[in-house]
């Protein structure tokens, strides 16, 4: 069994897990009972894994968001989501593999999902354009939000992207414009919206899909206006000062939580959601359906003051001091 991929950090962790996977095999290849050995290995193992994990600095939590065996949003709507059917195309000649959504049902709940999608290696990663949505992709969603609103179908969003693709292509085709578009409507829907940060969530391509009732975010998963490199690129001229912008940026569920930007941290397995992605599942899925129930008891126009309230309140919008008959008179 090949094993599993270690982070710079959890380098620790190497010399442990090859012991385990010897052990491990002289358990195949014999009839020696090795349990006892195998089980003090893996407490040693899971003990360590915990310590380092909960300790991590926010550059060290960028590289779990990253981390290539993170459940995606494909995975998360295949481990909970009955009866998933992907919807395809923007109804203008774009069908944007980088963002993803369709019908499902969790429990006896019909639903629209929708969420970015990365890729496992670099062939499905340059296929789905590493999670870069262009604008058709928002327009899709936008597209499959309208119909979640005629229906009458609860919204939920998964947030997974380095930011919305800023090729010259996209630009041309109005990528601005498209977020800015889904901004709008998205404050006008009747039905309730749930987003989660299950990994990566950078700059407006996260905000496309992310004006919500309820924002949630995964221990270790990011949230930011813009990635640490860029920002120390900007600040200092100097991508390697990358962790220091990721410290300051207070890009982190605590801090985030603590700024009333999102809402609720779900903790994840020790190790991360990578390697307990079924764990990482059963949590989403129980945080969807409670926050479901109570989004589903109030009255639609409550809920859209409630959303523009929310965004009001963590500074997103900016008031105007006066009108335009104002400034001529």
């Amino acid at each position: 069994m090949a094993r599993r991929p270690l982070l710079e950090f959890e380098k620790p962790l190497i010399e442990l897990e090859q012991q385990i996977e010897q052990i491990r095999q002289l358990a195949r290849d014999s009839e020696v009972d090795v349990s006892q050995q195998l089980l003090q290995l893996e407490t040693l193992a899971a003990r360590r894994r915990e310590e380092i994990f909960q300790n991590l600095t926010p550059a060290q939590k960028i590289q779990v968001a990253r981390h290539p065996h993170r459940p995606s949003t494909l995975d998360f709507i295949q481990m909970f989501c009955d009866d998933w059917v992907e919807l395809h195309g923007d109804r203008r000649g774009s069908d944007d593999q980088a963002l993803v959504g369709g019908l499902g049902r969790i429990g006896d709940r019909s639903v629209v999902l929708l969420g970015h999608q990365k890729g496992r290696d670099t062939k499905e990663n340059v296929a789905r354009n590493f999670g870069m949505a262009t604008p058709g992709g928002y327009r899709k969603a936008l597209r499959l939000m309208e119909h979640a609103d005629r229906f009458g179908l609860p919204i939920l969003a998964f947030i997974d992207t380095p930011g919305a693709y800023a090729g010259l292509l996209a630009e041309e085709q109005g990528q601005g414009e498209a977020i800015a578009v889904n901004l709008r409507e998205m404050f006008r829907l009747r039905v309730p919206i749930i987003a989660t940060v299950i990994g990566e969530g950078g700059s407006g391509g996260a905000l496309g899909i992310g004006v919500a009732d309820r924002l949630l975010m995964f221990e270790h998963s990011v949230y930011t206006v813009a990635s640490p490199e860029a920002c120390a690129s900007i600040l200092w001229r100097d991508a390697a000062k990358a962790p220091e912008a990721a410290a300051a940026l207070r890009i982190t569920g605590k801090d985030l939580l603590s700024l009333g930007v999102v809402d609720e941290v779900l903790s994840e397995p020790s190790g991360g959601n990578n390697w307990a992605p079924l764990e990482a599942g059963a949590t989403l899925r129980e945080a969807l359906e409670r926050n479901l129930s109570e989004l589903l008891a109030l009255p639609p126009q409550e809920l859209r003051d409630q959303r523009y309230r929310k965004f009001r309140a963590m500074g997103r919008f900016i008031e105007p001091t006066s009108t335009n008959a104002d400034s001529a008179s």
